[in-house]
């Protein structure tokens, strides 16, 4: 029970997460010209892999 509540629930950020970036992809292009880049790459790629983990 535990585990498939942890899998629901990484799986509800990493979609977010997917949602948090096309967001901000405005933000990120204009951001990218002044030299900032926001690092949504990593939230997402750090919440596929737990959630790839967890479905193991």
């Amino acid at each position: 029970m535990a585990a498939r509540l942890y899998t629901a629930t990484v799986f509800a950020l990493y979609q977010l997460a997917l949602l948090a970036g096309i967001v901000l992809l405005p933000v990120a292009m204009v951001t990218e010209r002044f030299g900032v880049r926001l690092p949504v790459h990593r939230a997402i790629d750090g919440l596929n892999e737990a959630y790839e983990q967890s479905r193991e």
